[in-house]
């Protein structure tokens, strides 16, 4: 149960580090300044993947920059908020640093929880669904042990170029469609919850990964969301004991 005057916040897909670092600090700063204005009342924050851009944990070393954002998290940890982050497909190169540096409950695959009396399924929601198999063969490459261990032999610099490369020429492909509803049977994550749902109920499907805030209705009494993004949306969800909604700050 939700304490009195408490709620429950819902993000994903903030991308930091791109475009430049410039705009990514201007989005970053306004993070922590909604960060700030949740800690008020928040009793969790679910990060639904994505957080960055890239993150690849060698064992010394992580990306640099970020300060702002990680001290905040930090504080908000600290101060007894339960923070769950799920990896991405920009960020599933986490091993330790982020939950013994920061607090943070590092979450790798979907999770079926229960809040306040409702089930919920949460995900980042790479990989879910019908079609993207290139991507989901690829996916199988980046959480490959020995793949990991070669890519950790590269120097960090080239690493990052190497990974940023990777992912400007897939943004690129997709930008055109990814602002747009693709429609009830081409829309994956909702096709994913639909099928889902002929199995078991689910008050909830919460994911990430799609860039675009949608609440749809699939049912009586099931909603599929997805959460948006800050790079254009700056978009949120929360729960409190009475409603969930979606926001933008």
């Amino acid at each position: 149960m939700i304490p009195e005057h408490k709620k429950i916040y819902f993000v994903s897909d903030c991308h930091f580090g791109i475009p430049d670092y410039q705009s990514s600090q201007a989005r970053e700063k306004k993070f922590v300044l909604w960060l700030d204005d949740i800690k008020k009342d928040a009793h969790e924050i679910y990060i639904l993947g994505d957080l960055f851009d890239y993150w690849f944990e060698y064992k010394s070393v992580v990306p640099r920059g970020y300060t702002r954002l990680l001290g905040k998290l930090a504080e908000l940890s600290d101060s007894g908020i339960k923070i769950y982050y799920f990896t991405g497909n920009h960020d599933m190169w986490t091993f330790g640093y982020l939950k013994q540096e920061i607090g943070l409950e590092i979450i790798y695959k979907p999770v079926v929880k229960e809040i306040n009396g409702l089930k919920f399924m949460l995900a980042h929601g790479d990989g879910l669904g019908p079609g993207d198999f290139g991507y989901k063969m690829m996916k199988k490459i980046f959480l490959c042990k020995l793949c990991r261990w070669l890519y950790a032999r590269l120097h960090p610099n080239f690493a990052a170029w190497v990974a940023r490369h990777i992912s400007n020429r897939s943004r690129f492909s997709h930008e055109a469609t990814d602002m747009l509803y693709r429609g009830d049977d081409k829309e994956y994550l909702l096709v994913y919850a639909k099928k889902l749902l002929k199995k078991e109920h689910f008050d909830f499907f919460i994911f990430g990964h799609r860039h675009l805030p949608l609440d749809v209705k699939i049912s009586e009494n099931t909603r599929y969301i997805n959460l948006g993004d800050w790079l254009v949306h700056f978009s949120y969800a929360v729960l409190d004991r009475q409603k969930f909604e979606i926001k933008r700050f």
